[in-house]
Formats: C-alpha cells, structure tokens, sequence
C-alpha cells in the first residue's frame, strides 16, 4: 500500500512530505532550521519547550511544529515578528530561572540553551523573577546533578525511562517548585541509577555532567615518584577528533597518543591489549562452559552500566555472567604486576589512568573487586571529553599533531579489540578465537556479519566446529531487559550472550563527545563512530587475539595459560546481589 503524499508551503517553499510526518521534521528535510530544546527524536516529542512554535494560516494561536502534523495545503510560517518574539519571551523566561555561570560550566561552547540565546540575540532578561535554589548531587562517582542548570525539557527523564528503561529520575512536585530529580529526592548514589551516562548524552545543558578527576590526573603528573601510565579504549579514538572540530568517526589514534605523550605520561598504552586478553580469558571460559553444558548461556561482563543493571534486576541471573574483568581493569591489573615487574617499578608507586567513553567505568574501577593485594587495578577513569579538555589545557593544536605509536611492551593489539567498542564486537571477537580454538585450526571466517549493525537485539545461530551455537547481542538496558526476561522465563536457548548498557556500545557511551538533539536527528553518529572501528579491523595486519605476539609472550612468561590460578586472581572477578536502593524510601 502506498504512503499518502501531501503537499504544503513552509515559509514560500512548496513542500511534499509523507502524511503524518511533522512540520518540524518536514522544514529540516529542506533545509528550514526551527529551534528546539525539548525535542529529542524518537525520545521525546512532546512539545513542552514550545520553542519550535510555527504559524499556520486559518488556524488561531501558534502551532507546535515538533508535534504538529501536516496536512495538505497547510501554510505554515516559522519566522514571523510574532514568532520570533514569542520565542525570545520563551527563552527569556527560561534563562530567567538558570544559573549564569555559563564561562565555568563544562558545557560552554556545547549548550543547546546558550547557542539559542546567541541565535535569538536574547542579551539581557527581561523577566528576571525568582530564581529556585537546589542543592547540587555530587554523591554519584560517575554523574553529578545540578538542577540550577535544568530547564525541564524532561530528555533526560525519556531517556532513561523509555530508552534504558530505568527510571531513576522523573519530574516531582508542581509549579514553580517542579524539578527533575529521584525517588525521595535522594542522590542518584542511592537510588536504581546505572551510572550509564544516556541522561548526560540527553541533557542540552550542564545540568547533567560527569564527576571530573582530570585535577587529580594533572596532580599525579606534576609527580615525580610517581609513574603515570595511561591506556585508552577502543572507542575514544573515533570520537575525540570530534572535540576538535573534526569530522564525526574520523580515526584519531596517532593524533590522540602524541598528545598523551605531551600531557607528560610516562607510558601510553592501549585498552585494545586489555581487550585482546579479555577474549582470551572469555573464550577459554565459553568454551569450558559449552564442553560442561554448564551456566548456559555465558553472558559478557565488560559493561560495567550493564553489570550494576543485572546486580540490581536479575540477581539470580549472575552466575550466567563471564567472570572476565572488562579489558581495562585486566590491563590495570598486569600493568602493576607483569608490567611492573618487568620494569623494576614498585607497584604502589604507579597510578593507572584509563580513559573510557564510559561513565560508568568511574564506578566500576573503584569496587573492592577490583584490586590486587589492596591496590586498585585503575586509579583514575576520565572520560573522552575530559580528555579534550586536558588537551585544550595544555594547549596543544590537536588537529595539527603528527601521529605516534602506542608505547611498548604492551602496545600491540588486534582489530578483534578494535571492535569492542560498538555493539556485537565483542561476541564476534571472542567468536574468532573460539571457532580456531575449537578446531584447531586457523579458519579465514574473521567477518560475523549476523551480530553487527545498529539494531538493538542481534539474533542469530552460528555453526563453530559442527556445533550450531545461538547467540544474541543487546544494547541498551531495555533490550537487556527483554533478553533477561526470556533466559528468565526459560523461553530462550542461547549459548552465548553480549549485553552493553548504552545504545549502539561505547561509541555512543555517556562518556562521549555530546552531539546537540539537531544532529542527533539528521545524522546516524553510532553507524559513523562504528564503521570506523570495524575499518581498523580490515586494516589490522592481526584480526584475532590468540594470534597477538605480546598476548603470546605474557601468557608465556607470566599467566601460563588462559584460565590458570594466576591469570583467575588477576583477570577474573565476582559478582554480588546489589539493593536498588541503598536508603529506606518507604
């Protein structure tokens, strides 16, 4: 049956769009920009803001455009006087409850809020009125919540309730005293919060931010008996070129390691060597489990968003979970053993920073299960973003940097680590290594096409050694929630599951560059940021991880083999039953 077609006039431009398409979606299709700021596409198109406020010919009043539909012969008008000044009392009235230190927010510069108030010419507040007080939540290791900064557009509120399925926040009371906060009003520390970061990635303002520790880095730095080692993950590489104005998954890694360098670390170091081990140790342990018939299916345990999520939702489900350490904790793990050992360092003088796209790992690397005769795996976890901004601070012109080499003897790594950053990547790393274990022999199928691509749930049966193998890979928490429902209820048979808590993996993790909700609707950044992962892959001169020299040389001098005592005590960890909420709430 074919889609009804009208045709309408925006702004003098005839117009043919599908029935039931918006205003707001039909303008930018052809290139008429009407602002938002509550608008979030597929998330939330509720029209509260009403910045997006059009004309209509024959109708009274204004339209909202995000929620508008259209209709054949409609005339619709977005920048009349009167439009224009009703979005600047729109916006004035908005800035007139907001905190106005916008030169010290870390969102300056990338504010859907102040990019408005430039565009709109909105210099002074009109309406300045009574501003509400509220206490910032700091309590979080990984999310901090100023509400001085919220404007109510409620994204972040869709986002994890819709998106993740989650619910740790929502708007409570009524009026000028209507906020965004959690059940009891308590600290998203204690409340069913995942650290995920989707509310961050939501949020047009700093209202939602991660906890910075870039001080402390620079602090360990200044140091001089103390050896600052630093490792970055996969997916920081295809987004921090973004900070800089580059194209969205343009492939930084050199640029992104020269400035390491520069910052002043004594060693930069790749998660990708973490990642080549954690398919060591999860291959041997899926294969042990499929051998025994035992605590199927195996699910990935690299996800800390996702770890926390289960702990607190499926505790019964936790044997299931690989007890790998996620790539980073492991590299943490060998860096102030083997690696410390083998350079002569005391172990308690060298900090470990990782740099993550991925909030959540702030909560993670600090979890008693995570370190090694009282010390922690990692030190310090920063983000993509604070990265840039340690970058822009020192002022170095990224853009313009030569290329360098991760440092060795743990620098190498290969393209199955690559793709640990989007979703599927893991499963169909630990796929390569599983197949030629299993055999025996060093099969050409590298490429698994059935777990890739941007859909949230990836199903599919996979033969490895005349074994038909089914398994699926989710991103997201609400699609964890459907796998978690059907190993639950006994409807599912898979041998193998990958669960990664933010939509599309780590390259769109909470810790990534912010993209404003106008680009999030016009351009697929997750398909971007991914290809250019699976790119590194094609080009690596090593695609599976049993085959990486330096995986090799250390298991030889050092862990003696995949799942050895030594490689249990370093690499693997547990997991426990965790309260959604830590306060009595009732």
């Amino acid at each position: 049956m074919s889609e009804e077609i009208v045709t309408l006039t925006i702004d003098g431009i005839e117009v043919k769009a599908k029935k039931g398409t918006t205003i707001l979606e039909t303008a930018r299709k052809v290139g008429i920009d009407i602002p938002t700021l509550c608008f979030l596409k597929d998330i939330n198109e509720v029209g509260d803001c009403r910045m997006c406020i059009v004309e209509v010919e024959g109708r009274r009043g204004f339209a909202t455009s995000c929620i508008q539909k259209v209709e054949e012969g409609m005339v619709v008008h977005t920048k009349t006087p009167d439009i224009l000044e009703a979005r600047r009392v729109i916006l004035d009235l908005i800035i007139s409850n907001h905190a106005k230190d916008c030169l010290t927010c870390t969102r300056s510069g990338n504010c859907e809020l102040q990019e408005l108030a430039t565009k709109l010419n909105v210099l002074n507040i009109e309406y300045p009125g009574e501003m509400s007080k509220h206490e910032v939540d700091e309590l979080s290791p990984s999310i901090v919540r100023d509400f001085n900064k919220c404007i109510l557009c409620r994204r972040c509120v869709a986002t994890c309730k819709n998106v993740q399925k989650i619910g740790a926040i929502d708007c409570i009371n009524r009026g000028f005293e209507s906020c965004i906060s959690t059940v009891g009003n308590y600290s998203l520390n204690d409340v069913n919060c995942t650290n995920c970061g989707q509310c961050i990635q939501a949020c047009p303002t700093g209202a939602l931010h991660e906890k910075e520790t870039i001080d402390d880095v620079w602090m360990k730095l200044k140091d001089k008996d103390t050896y600052v080692v630093v490792q970055t993950a996969p997916a920081v590489r295809v987004a921090l070129g973004e900070e800089f104005g580059m194209d969205i998954g343009t492939n930084v890694t050199g640029k992104m390691v020269t400035a390491l360098k520069r910052l002043g670390f004594d060693k930069v170091f790749d998660t990708n060597t973490g990642a080549d081990f954690t398919i060591m140790e999860e291959a041997n342990e899926f294969i042990e489990r499929i051998q025994k018939n035992d605590c199927l299916p195996m699910i990935t345990s690299c996800s800390p968003g996702w770890i926390k999520y289960i702990e607190m939702n499926y505790p019964e489900l936790l044997p299931h979970l690989s007890t790998c350490k996620s790539p980073h904790q492991m590299f943490g793990a060998l860096i102030k053993t083997y690696f410390a050992k083998k350079q002569g360092i005391d172990p308690s003088k060298i900090y470990v920073v990782s740099v993550m796209p991925c909030i959540a790992k702030k909560f993670e690397r600090q979890r008693e299960e995570m370190k090694n005769e009282d010390l922690c795996d990692v030190d310090n976890v920063i983000t993509t973003r604070e990265l840039s901004r340690m970058i822009k601070q020192a002022n170095i012109e990224f853009t313009k940097l030569e290329d360098s080499e991760f440092d060795n003897p743990m620098g190498e790594a290969t393209g199955a680590a690559a793709i640990f950053g989007t979703t599927g990547g893991v499963m169909e790393a630990a796929l390569r290594t599983a197949q030629d274990t299993l055999t025996g022999k060093d099969l050409p199928q590298i490429d698994f096409e059935q777990v890739r691509g941007g859909d949230g749930i990836k199903r599919a049966t996979i033969n490895i050694a005349g074994k038909d193998i089914k398994v699926v890979a989710a991103s997201g928490l609400a699609n964890a929630q459907e796998i978690m429902k059907e190993i639950k209820s006994g409807k599912a048979d898979y041998q193998f599951v990958e669960i990664m808590a933010c939509p599309g993996g780590c390259v769109m993790g909470g810790g990534q560059p912010i993209k404003s909700s106008k680009i999030r609707s016009e351009v697929d950044v997750r398909k971007l940021r991914a290809d250019a992962l699976y790119s590194i892959d094609e080009k690596s001169t090593i695609r599976k991880s049993h085959e990486n020299p330096i995986i090799k040389q250390i298991y030889k001098e050092y862990l003696n083999k995949p799942g050895s005592e030594i490689a249990h005590k370093l690499l693997h960890t547990h997991y426990t039953e965790r309260p959604k909420y830590k306060l009595d709430l009732k």
